[in-house]
C-alpha cells in the first residue's frame, strides 16, 4: 500500500521564492504542495483550512513574522511540523527564537535575492521536510523544566561535561540549561547542529535565560565551573590542556565528517583529556554522530547519558548510543539536569 503523501503549505512574503520552494518539494513523489501564503496571518489561516503535515516558514514577512506564527500555534491540539527556511546571519535571532519555540529544524537560503540559485536548497530542504513528519513527539516549547537540582558536598569525579544534540536540541538545551543549578560545578561544552551564523546567537539567547555563564567557543578559551561553551557552527571543538585546566581549540578539521562541528569529534577530544573524568550526554537529533565518541568517553573510564525516547524529537543519536550498551542511564529532558547531578 502506498503510503500517504506529505502535504506542505509554503509560506513566504517572495513570490519567487514560494514558486522555487513549490518547484523543488514537488519533485519530490511523496510530497503534495496544497498551498502558499505570503505572510504570517494568511499562513495561520491556511494552516487552519489546510491541515498541512508540515509547514515551509520564512522568518521576515509583513503583518506577523514566522516567529508570531510559532507563537501563535502553541498549545494548539493539532501543530503542523514547521521547517523554518531563511537567510543565516540576518535573520539568525529571529531563527534561534524559532528553534526554541519548536521548529524542527532550519534550511538556509543560499541567497536573498530572486534567483535561480535558490534552487540550490532543493535537496536538503525535501529531506528535512520528510524527516519532519517522523519526529516523535509534540514541541518542548513552553514545558517547564525540574527544579533545579541541589548540588550539596559531594567529591566530584567529573572534569569535564560534554554534550551533543541536533534536530530538536535548542529546545532540550535551553530547558537543560535553564535546570542546571547556577553553581555547577564542572566546565560544560556544547556541540549543537545548526547553520553557520546562529551558535552565537544561540548562545546568547541561553546565556540570558540560564544561571550559567553560555558563550560561543573561541580559540583559546579556557573552560571553567559554571560556564557552558557552545561549538561554532563550520568548526569543530576540541580541548588542549593549559596549566590546571583546558581551552577550547576550533579546527575545520577532520574535513571528513558528516557534521562541522562533531559531536564526535569533541567527545572524542573530551575523553583523551579528562579520561575518567569525562561525562557525555547525548540529547535528540538524528543519525549517529556522538556514537564513536561515547565508545572512546567509556573506554577511557568515563560515562555517558541519554535523553530518553520520551521526551527526544528525533530519537537518532540517543538510541544508538543506548542500543549499543554506551549509556548508563537515560532520562526526559524534563529530568535530564538532575541525572546529571546525580552523576557528577
Amino acid at each position: 500500500m502506498t503510503p500517504p503523501r506529505i502535504r506542505v503549505l509554503v509560506v513566504d512574503d517572495s513570490a519567487f521564492a514560494r514558486k522555487v520552494v513549490r518547484e523543488v518539494l514537488e519533485t519530490q513523489s511523496g510530497i503534495e504542495v496544497v498551498g502558499t501564503a505570503r505572510d504570517g496571518l494568511d499562513a495561520l489561516e491556511k494552516i487552519a483550512e489546510l491541515a498541512p503535515d508540515v509547514v515551509t516558514l520564512d522568518l521576515v514577512m509583513p503583518n506577523l513574522d514566522g516567529v508570531g506564527v510559532l507563537r501563535a500555534l502553541e498549545g494548539a491540539q493539532r501543530r503542523p511540523a514547521i521547517v523554518i527556511v531563511s537567510m543565516a546571519n540576518e535573520e539568525s535571532e529571529l531563527g534561534v527564537a524559532a528553534l526554541q519555540l519548536g521548529a524542527f529544524d532550519v534550511v538556509t537560503k543560499p541567497t536573498a535575492l530572486a534567483t535561480d540559485r535558490l534552487y540550490e536548497l532543493g535537496h536538503e530542504l525535501c529531506a528535512k521536510v520528510v524527516a519532519a513528519t517522523r519526529r516523535s513527539v509534540a514541541p518542548l516549547a513552553g514545558r517547564a523544566p525540574s527544579v533545579p537540582p541541589k548540588l550539596g558536598a559531594r567529591a566530584l569525579n567529573t572534569r569535564l561535561l560534554v554534550i551533543g544534540a541536533s534536530t530538536g536540541g535548542p529546545q532540550a538545551l535551553t530547558l537543560l540549561m535553564r535546570a542546571l543549578p547556577e553553581d555547577f560545578p564542572v566546565p560544560i561544552a556544547i556541540v549543537l547542529h545548526m547553520p553557520e551564523g546562529y551558535t552565537e546567537a544561540f548562545a546568547r539567547r541561553v546565556d540570558a535565560e540560564s544561571g550559567l555563564d553560555v558563550m560561543e567557543a573561541r580559540d583559546g578559551l579556557a573552560l571553567r565551573p559554571r560556564v557552558a561553551i557552545v561549538a561554532r557552527a563550520g568548526m569543530h571543538l576540541t580541548f588542549q590542556p593549559e596549566g590546571d585546566g583546558l581551552v577550547c581549540k576550533l579546527d575545520v578539521q577532520p574535513m571528513a565528517t558528516a557534521h562541522r562541528p562533531s559531536v564526535d569529534v569533541m567527545f572524542t577530544s573530551g575523553a583523551a583529556q579528562a579520561g575518567r573524568g569525562a561525562l557525555g550526554v547525548v540529547l535528540t537529533g538524528m543519525g549517529n554522530d556522538g556514537l564513536a565518541g561515547c565508545r572512546a568517553i567509556r573506554e577511557a573510564g568515563g560515562r555517558v547519558l541519554t535523553e530518553a525516547e520520551s521526551s527526544c524529537v528525533v530519537y537518532g543519536m540517543p538510541r544508538v548510543v543506548f542500543e549499543a550498551g554506551l549509556s548508563i542511564a537515560a532520562a526526559p529532558i524534563e529530568t535530564m539536569a538532575s541525572l546529571i547531578v546525580q552523576h557528577l
